[in-house]
């Protein structure tokens, strides 16, 4: 047929233009033609030639825009109308079928106009990227012109009386008003930006963020479609391939999402409510200052949510007439000779629709909107989710700044609320946030398809709707039932890593004595109770799913065979096709409200929780201490809006009204020169009406030192925090001196205060006290971010404040010196050392008053002294510091200027030490006792081991072999091994985009091949029977009502007779029983399926931690050494319960996706071959989208997990601080470090969410493009409808399922890391603990006589290292007191690992009664040998577990054991006696005790042979005496060998084994080698007296 424009039918004149030019209906098509022409003429060069040469006047970084006025409403109108030129193509084309001969002019004009659109947009977007705007012009021409030619062809139409019953002149119509809009845009930007017509164009600067360079978050800056598709991630996504995404790449937020703006739209909205509220007392509601602050953003996700939903429904329904008309297309007969009008055949809108084709375009567009429409939903709920937690955080954080100390000591407001309050209720409620559209979207969408599955199928429907809402309070009840044993296994796994952890820090002792299998076992036990938790968890989860697939089947079995029995008329294809998809759209509803639901029960529960701490009291203000003004009486009642206890409100304008001149005068204190603090009539209190301090009356003297002393619990302390406004005033006043006002004033409007902050700021740093407090308060921070705490550096004042506190040496152990993190890594200081650097902090502080509350009690005689002398007396009386002393060592009374002297919550005395003296005499008499008392305890401490020398012997412990630490230090490094800058990229690139398909094999061989088996062979049955009902379905409904069945169901089904005989009747039911049987298998094997995967997953657990377990405890001793305490801890805790509860639901979800999506494109395929043409492309296209996505994801959510620690620990950290912090006055400070905390972690979780919409968008798309090609090659290839229906109804499935295909394979790559790191532990090697003899060849009482023998012995730690002990000989007899000696690191300890075979012993050999212990089973040897470690090690459980935990002895054994090492009446008097509870590590008990009780459990075996590894170390003098006692008596006819670190305690030893760097350097009795002036054991002794 020839193409010509006007066509040539026979008959007609097509290009006569007698009646008037305008009346040729094609010359008016082609006279709209010219402004597209015009356009793509103008607008090509200028996009393609001179665009470099035009450089924008203003510089933007990205190349992200200033936006022209109507910059939205533009993309909006541009989108609408490529969607109205589509239309008339359409109905162009419709019309053309229609003619004689092909008529170009009726399509190509609506074509040409689509082009010329898409370039306008094009065009404008690159000429706002440069910000050029006089370009525009060219637009504003083809506005107008387009709007003329158009509004001509409307108007002939009018002419020619046609009307809005025609289709065409609905559209032209349309165009009309959309070019008149479009014109109406450009005028204004014209108007605003004064480009044209105009001598001065204004100059528009970028918005501020734009000009951050550090905001990467353009989300909010981007145009609409770039907005629509998250365009803008694609350089981040893609880059992450390359080089993994770190802090610096993702930057800050925009200003708009950051945490302070937006909690100060919370706080304005929850202050407006207290404003206006008539009564005070009410609490205002957090729900309405949600909703006022961020109300429009959910309104206009819901809005998203419902478009999308709604749009949601035109799959079935097209589906519903792709298969309706495809079977009547053939009866259509084209009558081409109608009547036209101007020459053209005009189509109804009915008559478009019934075009497959048209219907297969419109499937696509619905398709690609809908799921635009619910992408930009979820985003938005997403940001206004991140955005309230920012603001409810700041929120809870300005209120622990100003909680009463009170509430947290008196236990009403407890740490752990505080966290939960951060790490819990604020998350509940950012994601109820992110469901909350649900709750409103979902009914109507329920309601929606109710009432179109009515439409499709009448009364049936009803009821298969019905089966659906019968079974979801099953699910609800279901879900409920999973968060409760959630909680219940959450508790035993905490019970389990306590005792885990108690193993591993015990694990030397375990391992000595042969107790491993026996606290194996309780771990055993308890994991056993975690896995019944488990396995119900596994249950419900299965349930669950088990619903969830299976509602639906049910629901389309009730339906179709009701119908099939109730109607009269025959299910047809289309019917049944459409309503297959309608109960798919409905049960997504259903499955999520159950979640919603609970989700918004626990929103309600949160938001009660905040309400209750925001209303809690708060300290008073702080007003007083900035000048003499008496600290307000009513200072601690709830708080009054607008109070009247304010100085100056937020704006910083200092309001004097309420405390004049005069009055102040009054309140003065006498000699206020003299006096820093003074305290009148004061009765304070913690909160109860009692007080705890009463009738103080006391004055601090400025610049010198006072002292406070008193008895354990008169209130010293207490009397520091009343002093900094900490504690509840009832009655009295507390001054503190101050500057002239004018002074205040002159300096404040000098600063300047236009800031919010400023006069708050400068009073800060004016009054702020340091203070140490009694209990040492540390940040996570470095050792010298600590001391300096946010003072500026001043390197001679720093050495000489460490100097002062002595904490050089501590720092030198560590690895980075002052640059090491202080609680991180496991880096625990001592208390002491702790308490010290608290110290150095106040002395740091450049502040006239400083506080130290008892900063000697966890320090030696040494370091107290030397801190007295150089960092008090010296150090702050230099400076002239006021400073108050609260301290128990009377000896230091000497140095005070003034001394308070508390009893019982009151001031005993007041004065200097002389006025003391006379006055008081019995005081002073009671002092002198207790000074001399101290005195000797002084001398006793100086001949042991100092304490700190200890202490740092035990930092030093904790990074001895760091260097062989280092080699697995970082857990990640294995896995990330950093590439050199000049290896090729590629191989890292392809490394980190490998599936972990090895750890996925490790984990399914974990769960055992029957339940793999079982898993993969149920999974394949349930989606093929899935695919048989559907296909069944297919065949049932295209059966024709006639005989010729059997011949092919699916030739072609027209329309059928509706009043058909009984045996027709009976033929379309005789495929009811088959549908019944394949719905039937179908559900059960939803029940299988779901019940292996979790059950699948349970038996992986048990084998992982079952064989973690047992390798780690039989790990030889070495391997704890060199690997960091946390790393174990961590395979027990987070990785354990990454394999317990998240990859099972993550497997089976991935699982079924992916079968689901496989089985709809084979069905699609083997309906409609040529679609397999096209899933080549796709199938690529897929390919690099998952690829790139699992890359970013994976960084992104280690970002996000990385940056929400630091948060929390910030939080806690303050709640624990208070005081200090306010005594400091830095709350500015902190609250800006949580701020940035917190924005640092909502970047890193927004650019997550960013890229999981770009990922879904992306795989909705792709989906979309499946379901068109699906569509058009059914349509074009096949005639069978039945099938039609069946492949479309499939092909609609994968785009649900794509996207979940990626995110959970992104998922389970992250989590099989857990797999990896536990199956890494997995492989290391266990102590041989078989050994070559029989235990049956070994004595029953070996050893009898405790004979030893070393014989050339050789000893090394691992065979990569030096040997420790090198060719050792002795010999030790029976019953002989042998003592080992030598300085540190000669091997002393090594020795007494040898004789319990912990070590190497790689020549030589130890003979004990004559068996060589290293052919011995390990368990035989260490269960009949004794030894007391240095440490001692308590176990949490009972007394009688600690002594005896093979529950061998009897009670008479057990008591005579505590009676030698002194314990019995102690022991006697605790409740329970034996089965008195010991806590964890035994901090029940003073250290001392705990090394008694040691030496009970050696006594308790009753073992010929004793080892003591300088088990005297850390206990008093008394204690030692008794051990050394108890030692020779109780053990007199046994072996005992010493290992000392005091030589002075085997001076008695009858043979003495002297060591130096791993070899035995004299050998003789202790008197024989003390007569020998220059032994090294004479030197020893003498080194050490």
């Amino acid at each position: 047929m020839a193409l010509s424009f006007c066509g040539n039918d026979s008959g007609s004149n097509a290009y006569s233009v007698d009646n008037g030019v305008l009346d040729n209906g094609c010359f008016v098509d082609a006279l709209n033609l010219v402004p597209h022409v015009f356009l793509l003429f103008i607008t090509f060069p200028i996009l393609f030639i001179g665009w470099g040469s035009q450089s924008s006047k203003v510089q933007i970084h990205h190349n992200t825009w200033l936006h022209f006025p109507g910059h939205n409403l533009r993309w909006i109108l541009t989108f609408t109308l490529l969607f109205v030129h589509v239309c008339e193509i359409a109905e162009g084309i419709v019309s053309n079928t229609h003619m004689q001969s092909n008529h170009l002019h009726l399509f190509m004009p609506a074509f040409m106009g689509f082009i010329a659109a898409t370039t306008s947009v094009v065009y404008y977007h690159n000429i706002e990227t440069a910000n050029f705007p006089k370009l525009l012009l060219a637009l504003f021409i083809y506005w107008i012109l387009a709007f003329i030619t158009k509004m001509i062809k409307l108007w002939k139409f009018a002419e020619a009386s046609l009307g809005v019953q025609q289709l065409s002149f609905c559209i032209t119509a349309l165009l009309v008003v959309l070019y008149g809009l479009l014109m109406a845009v450009e005028v204004n930007v014209i108007r605003v930006r004064r480009y044209v017509f105009f001598a001065n164009p204004q100059r528009v600067k970028p918005p501020e963020d734009l000009q951050d360079l550090g905001v990467r978050f353009l989300q909010p800056f981007v145009n609409l479609l770039s907005k629509a598709t998250y365009w803008w991630m694609n350089p981040l996504i893609i880059g992450a391939h390359k080089r993994p995404i770190e802090l610096k790449k993702i930057g800050k937020l925009p200003i708009a999402m950051r945490a302070l703006t937006n909690y100060l739209r919370l706080k304005d909205a929850y202050d407006e409510q207290r404003q206006t509220t008539e009564d005070p007392e009410k609490s205002p509601s957090i729900w309405r200052s949600m909703y006022r602050a961020f109300g429009r953003p959910i309104l206009l996700s819901s809005t998203f949510r419902y478009m999308a939903d709604l749009l949601g429904f035109a799959g079935p329904l097209c589906i519903s007439g792709i298969v309706e008309y495809q079977s009547n297309r053939t009866e259509v007969v084209m009558n081409k000779t109608e009547n036209r009008t101007l020459g053209i055949y005009f189509v109804s809108s009915t008559v478009l629709l019934q075009n497959t084709s048209v219907l297969a375009v419109l499937l696509f567009l619905a398709l690609i909107l809908q799921r635009t429409f619910l992408q930009a939903s979820y985003y938005v709920t997403v940001e206004t989710g991140i955005n309230l937690r920012g603001a409810l955080l700041a929120m809870i954080y300005n209120k622990i700044l100003r909680l009463s100390t009170s509430n947290m000591s008196m236990g009403e407001m407890t740490l752990g609320q505080i966290n939960n309050l951060v790490a819990i209720e604020t998350n509940q409620l950012m994601w109820f946030l992110f469901l909350c559209p649900n709750l409103w979207a979902m009914p109507v969408q329920i309601i929606m398809g109710v009432i179109l599955l009515y439409n499709l199928l009448g009364e049936s429907a009803l009821i298969g709707a019905g089966v659906i809402l019968l079974l979801a309070p099953v699910q609800y009840l279901i879900a409920t039932k999973l968060a409760d044993t959630q909680k219940s296994t959450l508790d035993y796994s905490t019970d389990r890593l306590k005792k885990t952890t108690e193993i591993l820090k015990g694990i030397k002792l375990l391992k000595l004595y042969a107790w491993e299998n026996i606290f194996c076992d309780r771990v055993e036990d308890t994991r056993g109770k975690e896995l019944t938790s488990l396995k119900t968890f596994a249950l419900y989860t299965s349930m669950s799913i088990f619903l969830n697939a299976a509602i639906p089947i049910a629901a389309v079995l009730v339906t179709f065979v009701t119908h099939a029995y109730i109607e009269k008329v025959r299910l047809t294809p289309a019917k049944a096709f459409a309503s297959l998809a309608l109960f798919h759209i409905l049960v997504t509803p259903l499955f999520l409200l159950s979640t919603v639901v609970r989700f918004a029960v626990k929103a309600l529960v949160s938001v009660q929780k905040l309400g209750e701490f925001l209303q809690s009291d708060e300290i008073g203000d702080d007003s007083w201490r900035n000048g003499d003004m008496s600290m307000p009486l009513e200072s601690n009642k709830k708080y009054k809006y607008p109070g009247d206890t304010k100085v100056f409100n937020r704006k910083g304008r200092f309001r004097m009204d309420n405390y004049e001149q005069p009055m102040r005068r009054q309140l003065r204190p006498k000699e206020t020169e003299d006096v820093a603090v003074q305290v009148n009539d004061g009765f304070f209190t913690w909160g109860s009406n009692l007080s705890t301090l009463s009738d103080i009356n006391i004055q601090i003297p400025t610049g010198q030192l006072t002292m406070i002393v008193g008895q354990v619990g008169c209130g010293k302390s207490s009397l520091l925090l009343a002093m900094l406004g900490e504690m509840q005033t009832i009655s009295g006043k507390v001054f503190w001196s101050k500057l002239p006002d004018c002074e205040i004033l002159l300096d404040w409007n000098i600063s300047g205060h236009d800031t919010e902050l400023s006069y708050e700021e400068w009073s800060k740093n004016r009054y702020s006290v340091a203070y140490a407090a009694q209990k040492s308060w540390l940040l996570n921070a470095t050792v010298e971010d600590n001391i300096i705490f946010g003072s500026p550096f001043n390197k001679q004042r720093y050495k000489a404040v460490i100097d002062a506190c002595s904490l050089q040496p501590d720092i030198d152990i560590l690895p980075f010196g002052d640059q090491t993190e202080i609680g991180e890594r496991g880096i625990n200081l001592s208390g002491g050392q702790r308490q010290r650097i608290c110290v150095a902090r106040a002395l740091y502080q450049n502040t006239n008053i400083v506080f130290l509350d008892d900063p000697f009690s966890a320090l030696d005689i040494h370091l107290s002294d030397h801190l007295m002398q150089e960092g008090i007396l010296k150090f702050l009386q230099d400076d002239k510091r006021t400073l108050v002393l609260v301290t128990h060592k009377l000896q230091y009374l000497i140095h005070a200027d003034w001394i308070i002297a508390m009893k019982d919550g009151s001031v005993l005395r007041e004065g200097t030490l002389k006025d003391i003296q006379t006055h008081d005499v019995e005081l002073y008499e009671h002092w002198k006792t207790l000074m001399n008392r101290q005195d000797q305890e002084l001398e006793k401490e100086t001949e042991l081991e100092s304490q700190t020398t200890l202490e740092r012997k035990t930092l030093r412990r904790a990074f001895y072999s760091r260097d062989a630490k280092n080699q697995i230090d970082d857990e990640d490094e294995e896995e990330e091994v950093e590439e050199d800058e000049d290896d090729n990229m590629s191989t890292t690139t392809s490394r980190r985009s490998k599936i972990p398909w090895k750890m996925c094999w490790r984990y399914l061989s974990s769960g055992g091949f029957l339940m793999v088996f079982l898993m993969v062979s149920s999974k394949l049955a349930k989606h093929s029977v899935m695919v048989a009902i559907d296909y069944w379905l297919a065949a049932w409904t295209s059966s024709k009502p006639s005989n010729e069945i059997l011949a092919n169901p699916f030739d072609n089904a027209s329309n059928y007779s509706l009043n058909y005989d009984a045996t027709q009747i009976a033929e379309h039911r005789s495929y009811v029983p088959v549908f019944i049987i394949l719905c039937g298998a179908a559900i059960a094997l939803c029940l299988i399926t779901s019940l292996s995967v979790e059950f699948l997953g349970v038996a992986a657990a048990t084998n992982l931690h079952h064989n973690l377990l047992n390798k780690i405890i039989y790990a030889p001793i070495r391997f704890f050494d060199i690997t960091p305490l946390g790393q174990i801890l961590n395979r027990f805790s987070a990785d354990t319960n990454i394999i317990d509860q998240h990859i099972p639901p993550t497997l089976e979800s991935l699982t079924r996706s992916t079968l689901l999506c496989l089985s709809a494109i084979g069905i699609i395929s083997f309906i409609t071959p040529a679609f397999l043409i096209a899933l080549l492309p796709l199938a690529v296209a897929f390919y690099f989208i998952q690829k790139y996505f699992r890359v970013a994801s994976k960084d992104l959510q280690d970002l996000d997990d990385s940056t929400q620690l630091p948060l929390l620990c910030h939080f806690s950290e303050t709640a624990e601080g208070l005081t200090t912090i306010r005594a400091f006055r830095h709350e500015a400070h902190f609250k800006q470090r949580m701020l940035e905390l917190t924005d640092t972690n909502n970047t890193a979780y927004l650019f997550l969410s960013a890229a999981n919409r770009w990922l879904e968008v992306r795989t909705d798309y792709l989906g979309a493009v499946i379901v068109l090609t699906a569509a058009v090659a059914a349509i074009w290839t096949t005639s069978q409808s039945g099938l039609i229906g069946l492949g479309l109804t499939y092909a609609l499935t994968v785009t649900n399922y794509l996207n979940w295909v990626v995110r959970n394979l992104a998922d389970l790559e992250v989590q099989m890391a857990a797999v990896k790191k536990v199956n890494s532990f997995l492989s290391t090697e266990s102590e041989n603990y078989e050994g070559s003899i029989d235990v049956s060849q070994v004595p029953e009482n070996w050893p009898q006589h405790g004979e030893i023998k070393i014989q050339d012995l050789c000893v090394r730690y691992d065979p990569m290292l030096k040997p420790v002990l090198k060719h050792v000989s002795a010999h030790i007899n029976p019953g002989q007191k042998l003592g080992i000696c030598g300085r540190t690191g000669s091997g002393k300890s090594s020795l007494s690992l040898a004789f319990f075979n912990m070590v190497d012993v790689f020549e030589g050999k130890i003979i004990i009664d004559g068996i060589d212990i290293c052919k011995l089973p390990l368990q035989t040897l260490r269960s009949r040998m004794s030894i007391i470690l240095q440490d001692p090690v308590l176990f949490s459980g009972s007394i009688r577990l600690n002594l005896d935990p093979e529950c061998t002895c009897t009670d008479d054994r057990l008591w005579e054991a505590l009676e030698i090492a002194q314990l019995k009446n102690m022991v006697k008097a605790l409740p329970g006696g034996l089965d008195a509870v010991v806590t964890e590590g035994g901090e029940n008990f003073s250290v001392g005790q705990r090394q008694l009780f040691c030496l009970a459990r050696a006594f308790v075996r009753k073992s010929s042979i004793l080892i003591m590894d300088e088990a005297t170390a850390s206990i008093d003098m008394a204690t030692e005496n008794i051990l050394q006692k108890v030692v020779m008596t109780a053990f007199a006819d046994r072996t005992v060998v010493t290992i000392a670190h005091l030589v002075s305690s085997i001076v008695e030893a009858e043979q003495v084994l002297v060591f130096s760097s791993g070899t035995l350097v004299e050998c003789d009795s202790a008197a024989n080698l003390l007569m020998q002036e220059d032994s090294l054991f004479s030197i020893l002794v003498r080194t050490y007296k």
